[in-house]
């Protein structure tokens, strides 16, 4: 099966993965991650049949780059052990998290009120699998909006994922949280509603998973609160103690908490 996946890949989706790899409503990856994790097919293969297939285009050159990055990750575990359970920058080990279990259960049952968090929080328990795009957006929410601990969040993954690994989950998590090697900026706060517009515009991702949603419009699929007449007290039950506009609520606290100049 996994021979099948990367022919399939090179052939159909592997072209063309630099444009479509980050769009959450179309099967444009490779979903070799579980493969590579439990050693049903070697990297070094699928890094030699990609050159040899594709290797030339500009697909070709993305995917190889999202191989570079795994083996990274692994490679900061080994040098870096401590990263399981603590941030790689160990500035942010005193980071002021909030104790919000009512968001904490809102975000593990797809329940925020926010489409695309809340579609990849049921993909993960429904599949054991979620869109890197959806991976990412979802841990920006919890860690930079909700300001939950990245290690909840990492933990309640890695017991879902069926590509549950050590390396690349807390690499992601921690990169996502802005705390890990190389992370994404303690600024930089993943917009769940323009991301979903750029990334799922037609919204075939949030209705795949959110079934209350099935009929929306696609004009208001990732922002359904202003929608005419719209109502649904399941799906934004989380909207009578808001979290506020994406990124505002954890904007000063990263801010104050910014690392110093080297």
């Amino acid at each position: 099966q996994a021979d099948a996946r990367l022919r399939r890949f090179l052939k159909d989706a592997g072209p063309a993965y630099k444009a479509d790899r980050d769009q959450m409503g179309i099967d444009g990856t490779s979903r070799l991650s579980a493969d590579l994790k439990f050693g049903t097919i070697a990297p070094r293969r699928v890094w030699l049949e990609a050159r040899a297939a594709i290797g030339e285009t500009a697909g070709g050159m993305s995917f190889e780059n999202e191989l570079i990055w795994r083996e990274f990750s692994y490679s900061t575990l080994w040098d870096v052990p401590t990263i399981l359970t603590t941030p790689f920058q160990s500035d942010f080990e005193g980071f002021p998290w909030r104790d919000d279990e009512n968001g904490w259960q809102a975000w593990v049952d797809g329940l925020t009120g926010y489409p695309v968090v809340d579609a990849s929080a049921r993909q993960l328990r429904a599949e054991g699998y979620v869109h890197n795009r959806a991976r990412m957006v979802s841990a920006s929410f919890l860690t930079k909006d909700l300001m939950i601990d990245f290690r909840r969040g990492e933990r309640h993954y890695f017991h879902y994922l069926t590509d549950g690994d050590l390396a690349q989950n807390t690499a992601g998590w921690q990169w996502t949280a802005g705390c890990g090697c190389d992370p994404q900026p303690y600024f930089r706060i993943f917009n769940p509603v323009s991301q979903g517009e750029r990334f799922d515009p037609n919204g075939d991702y949030v209705r795949k998973w959110l079934p209350e949603l099935r009929g929306m419009p696609s004009e208001f699929i990732h922002h359904p609160w202003d929608a005419p007449d719209f109502a649904s007290p399941r799906l934004c039950e989380r909207r009578e103690d808001p979290v506020g506009p994406p990124g505002l609520s954890a904007q000063s606290a990263w801010g104050m908490h910014r690392l110093p100049s080297k």
